[in-house]
Order: structure tokens, then C-alpha cells, then sequence
């Protein structure tokens, strides 16, 4: 077989929808089916504007936040907590037994660490100047 590679910036949607499904079912051949469900806490204003909100999936017993983002106006009221206990009850509802979410901010690695999460794994100078860290909780 001869092969190309290729690389770009700006790879076509198709392309990464046939590379997410080829791993996908490479993986549940291998350790079994994900189960793999998206998950999204969002919170509107009184207009329906979005001011914060998670996104995030369900996999394999596990809860993954990739994104958690609070507006200014309602940070240190605890929205992000409130935001993570949501998502945890729902992941707790498909099955889930664990979560995990990282982050290279210092402020919020402390209002994961206040809910309950812990580090496993740091990667440095990610930005650089600071560390990408990795944090657990285990479901009830």
C-alpha cells in the first residue's frame, strides 16, 4: 500500500467524522462498547442567554468535563459547583461510577478540588509558565 500524509489546519468535517468512527469501533472491538453519550449543563439569563454552562460525555462508567465556563457576573457564587453537581447526578443516572475534568487555572483546580476532585497526573508548562492538571472524583 502507498501511502501520503497529509497535514492541515483546517481538516474537512467528513475526515474527522471517519477518524472518530474508525477509533470508535477499533475500541469497543478491543474493550467494548463506550456507551459514549454527550452531556451539557447549560444556564440562561432571564433574556435566554447563555452565562455558564459544561460540556462535556459519558463513556465507558466515566464522566468527562471538557468544557465548564461560568459569565464574570456570576463567578464566587458557586454557579460552577452547582453546574458539576448537575452533571454528576445525570452521569450518575447512565451508570457512571467516576469524573474526571482538567484545567491549567489555579482558581478553578481549587473549586474542583472543593467539590471533591482530586489530582492524578500533571502536565507542565502547559501554557507554559503553568501546569495542566488532572482531577478524579469518584460517583457514589
Amino acid at each position: 500500500m502507498k501511502t501520503t500524509l497529509e497535514v492541515t489546519a483546517e481538516p474537512l468535517p467528513q475526515d474527522l467524522a471517519f477518524l472518530s468512527g474508525s477509533l470508535s469501533a477499533f475500541n469497543d472491538a478491543d474493550v467494548g462498547a463506550s456507551g459514549r453519550k454527550p452531556l451539557a449543563v447549560i444556564v440562561r439569563d432571564e433574556h435566554g442567554d447563555i452565562v455558564a454552562g459544561i460540556s462535556g460525555y459519558t463513556a465507558w462508567g466515566w464522566l468527562y468535563v471538557q468544557w465548564l465556563w461560568v459569565d464574570e457576573r456570576l463567578r464566587g457564587r458557586r454557579m460552577a459547583a452547582s453546574m458539576l453537581d448537575t452533571a454528576e447526578q445525570e452521569a450518575i443516572g447512565r451508570g457512571c461510577h467516576g469524573a474526571w475534568i482538567d484545567t491549567f487555572n489555579p482558581i478553578a483546580e481549587k473549586v474542583y478540588r472543593r467539590q471533591g476532585y482530586r489530582p492524578f497526573g500533571e502536565l507542565p508548562d502547559f501554557p507554559a509558565g503553568r501546569s495542566r492538571i488532572f482531577l478524579q472524583k469518584k460517583l457514589p
